[in-house]
């Protein structure tokens, strides 16, 4: 896992350089209102990561407020919190990734989420249940046994579900949702493998049916139907669109299609009155000079509308291990390993026989031959800790999205739908030297988006 990287000590400059205004801040690029920071009056180890992730090309001062700020939070967290490996890199945290304003949680929010399985996971039934409804559409009863079996096909959503908003509870709440107070309705809509056109629009009526029940006010998709369609004919972006005019911000992941010709998107995504999220490559750094794009699939589509919208990290995502399956067992076994000294290694491979093949065939090597397979093996499996990995695809962009979509709402529940997404779309940030087309209006603003509900809300009461 690689650390917060320091920027190259010279570089040649770039078009931002000669185009940056003498009032932005030298690490994030962003007007600083003249709110400023001196290094100097910053303990040294805060200013040194503050150096280190600045792509400036020349010596610096002082920073802006926010960024001071960002940092400070960022050390604090990862020091008490984080999973710091022995080469001291880490996995950032979705909020601290995405410099999410902590005030709102999306508290009396409630989002529904759309996907094969779903599983309770700890992080949304502690220390209460925040699950208020589960439905499984295979079944006429609904059939609630099937959220209790961790199954293939339960991986998806119970990840996209705590991507969004769980609480982080295995891991003191570092690795939580920016929605870790929201409400979730999970709806089940296939076993495993491809989730059709008529799986999702039976999905959306059932939301769309009980939307006032449970107070539904967005719906994550993080799935895409049968191929590419016109919205004017098709029953999918119908119902897409009717959410939309009853109040409910539909989300969709644009799909990972990037890398193939004709990159399609299709349906929901595809549907004018939601919003896309393709993929942004932040390189697990707060780096922001070395943002890049993910292969997200990208317009304009048939309809000539452009798609994404807007992009979120859809790589480096910390989501959960789903519990009681091979995986977990795995995960559990090298994290166990990883930090035991090395004298009781070959009693901790022996007492869990059986669980990785690969490890028991090491069992007569040396210690340190051993600690580089375990190495070897959390980098390969994407191992964050013994509960979380790390995971990539617009199926983790989107509920990003969905999460910073209810902190608004949580800051200002009279937006529509409409304007939620009106406010991510202006105050996203476009990445420089990347196709307008492939990120839509940019890089979502958590921070940003939420200020700007907040000022909203403000004005309607003046």
């Amino acid at each position: 896992m690689p650390a917060i990287e320091p920027a190259a000590a010279s570089r040649d400059k770039t078009k931002i350089d000669t185009l940056r205004p003498t009032t932005a801040c030298p690490v994030c690029s962003r007007d600083a209102r003249g709110e400023w920071t001196s290094l100097a009056n910053l303990p040294e180890d805060i200013a040194k990561l503050i150096r280190a992730n600045a792509p400036d090309v020349g010596d610096f001062s002082a920073v802006c407020t926010r960024c001071a700020d960002l940092f400070t939070r960022a050390k604090d967290e990862i020091i008490k919190d984080a999973a710091v490996q022995k080469d001291g890199s880490h996995v950032l945290s979705t909020p601290l990734r995405l410099d999410a304003d902590t005030r709102y949680t999306g508290k009396g929010v409630t989002i529904a989420f759309l996907d094969s399985g779903f599983y309770p996971h700890v992080d949304l039934t502690t220390p209460e249940n925040r699950i208020i409804a589960y439905r499984n559409l295979l079944d006429e009863d609904g059939d609630l046994t099937t959220l209790f079996e961790p199954d293939v096909a339960s991986w998806h959503g119970m990840m996209t579900s705590v991507v969004a908003a769980g609480n982080g509870s295995l891991s003191n709440g570092f690795y939580r949702g920016i929605a870790c107070d929201s409400d979730v309705v999970l709806v089940k809509l296939a076993r495993t493998g491809r989730i059709s056109d008529q799986n999702i629009l039976d999905g959306l009526n059932w939301v769309l049916e009980h939307r006032k029940k449970y107070d539904i006010r967005i719906v994550n998709i993080s799935a895409g139907g049968d191929g590419v369609a016109s919205y004017l004919n098709d029953p999918v972006s119908q119902a897409v669109e009717e959410c939309s005019r009853e109040g409910i911000l539909v989300v969709c992941a644009v799909g990972n299609a990037g890398h193939i010709p004709g990159h399609p998107v299709v349906p929901p995504a595809s549907a004018p009155s939601c919003i896309a999220i393709g993929g942004l490559d932040d390189h697990n750094s707060l780096n922001r000079a070395r943002r890049g794009m993910y292969r997200s699939s990208y317009g304009p589509t048939v309809d000539g509308l452009q798609k994404p919208e807007v992009i979120a990290s859809s790589i480096w995502v910390p989501a959960p291990i789903l519990p009681n399956t091979p995986t977990a067992a795995q995960a559990e076994l090298l994290s166990l390993l990883d930090n035991a000294p090395d004298e009781e290694l070959y009693d901790i491979i022996e007492k869990y026989s059986g669980i990785d093949p690969e490890l028991d065939a090491a069992a007569d090597r040396e210690p340190h031959s051993i600690r580089q397979i375990i190495l070897l093996k959390i980098r390969r499996e994407n191992v964050i800790t013994a509960h979380y990995k790390y995971v990539d695809g617009t199926s983790f962009a989107a509920p990003i999205v969905s999460s910073v979509a209810a902190q608004m709402i949580e800051a200002n529940p009279r937006l529509t739908p409409s304007e939620v997404k009106s406010i991510l779309i202006a105050t996203a940030e476009r990445l420089p030297l990347y196709e307008v087309d492939r990120q839509g209006w940019g890089v979502v603003d958590a921070r940003k988006a939420v200020e700007a509900a907040v000022e909203t809300a403000n004005r309607k009461q003046e």
